[in-house]
């Protein structure tokens, strides 16, 4: 017991003032004790606990795209920790009007206690924490984003209670959810296999380094075309839609070539009997999952969304 508390206050304090930009930056102890306080707070939330941990501190929260879900959970996150949220649209700020990266992470440094940013570019948001002395969350950007990772894993865990052996299966776009997604599960010992089509790989470099992750923490990662191949005997099925935002162009070359990999009953009917379904939402149905799996007795998917707030309560009560 004193190991284990000397553990956790070791990583307490490794966290404090950190960024958050990609979970490949984040050990096995430190995503476990993540997920796991999120589910102590959700827990502390759900018995009428609502600890002010952050009051007197503000986030800052730049959005360079629109924002259901990561707008309202960091917000109301920030509330129920007695802290304050503070939205900014990109558009209104001096840097959409040309102020460099490194003028407005200063600038920023002088008022906030945190950023979250939901941005085009992950090199923009790379170099805004170089430049900024407070914590920088990635909300989102083209590459990564581990905070929708982690309320994925934490909804994992409430509904199997443990995550390392389970096979979950990715199938659909070589996308930032995909990335930030299987890093996670790589770093709690997970069997991940993902499934795209020719052209809309996993990032090769990130699938390096998620195996490397994955056979250190005793699980496994595998890349194949084959959807059947991967969702076969799965405890977790996982999608996301087939044409994220700026692809637009893109939809009906993108319709085309993932047809056959929609989520459907067929595919399902190879996964376990007692599989969940995620998705990160917003979801397109009947387009990359039937409406007969995403509204079935196997989707978890609200669950899921609703954990994006204890998630990101997680860690902006470690990190700020």
């Amino acid at each position: 017991m004193v190991k284990i508390e000397m553990d956790n206050a070791k990583i307490v304090e490794g966290l404090k003032g950190r960024d958050l930009l990609t979970l490949l930056d984040y050990t096995h102890e430190e995503v476990s004790y993540l997920l796991h306080k999120a589910d102590a707070m959700k827990k502390d939330m759900a018995a009428g606990k609502m600890p002010n941990l952050l009051a007197g501190k503000t986030l800052g929260m730049i959005f360079e795209k629109h924002s259901t879900r990561t707008r309202i959970s960091f917000e109301v996150g920030m509330i129920q920790l007695g802290g304050h949220a503070m939205f900014m649209n990109a558009r209104d700020l001096q840097i959409g009007r040309g102020e460099s990266v490194y003028d407005t992470g200063h600038v920023l440094s002088e008022y906030l206690d945190g950023v979250m940013i939901r941005a085009n570019s992950h090199e923009m948001v790379k170099e805004l924490a170089q430049h900024t002395s407070v914590p920088i969350i990635n909300g989102l950007t083209d590459i990564f984003h581990p905070c929708q990772a982690l309320a994925d894993l934490l909804t994992v865990l409430e509904v199997k209670s443990s995550l390392a052996g389970l096979k979950l299966a990715y199938v659909g776009d070589g996308n930032n959810v995909a990335h930030s997604l299987v890093i996670a599960a790589a770093h709690m010992g997970m069997h991940v296999a993902v499934a795209t089509p020719k052209g809309f790989e996993y990032n090769p470099n990130l699938l390096v380094k998620a195996k490397a992750i994955a056979v250190k923490n005793g699980g496994s990662v595998f890349e194949t075309t084959n959807p059947i191949e991967a969702v076969a005997g799965a405890d977790v099925v996982y999608t996301d839609v087939w044409t994220s935002m700026g692809q637009e162009e893109e939809a009906a070359a993108r319709l085309e070539a993932f047809k056959e990999f929609q989520i459907n009953d067929g595919l399902v009917a190879h996964a376990k009997k007692d599989y969940m379904f995620l998705h990160c939402l917003p979801a397109h149905r009947e387009e990359e999952v039937a409406t007969s799996v995403i509204d079935g007795p196997n989707s978890y998917v609200f669950q899921q969304a609703g954990n994006r707030l204890h998630a990101q309560k997680a860690v902006l009560a470690s990190l700020l």
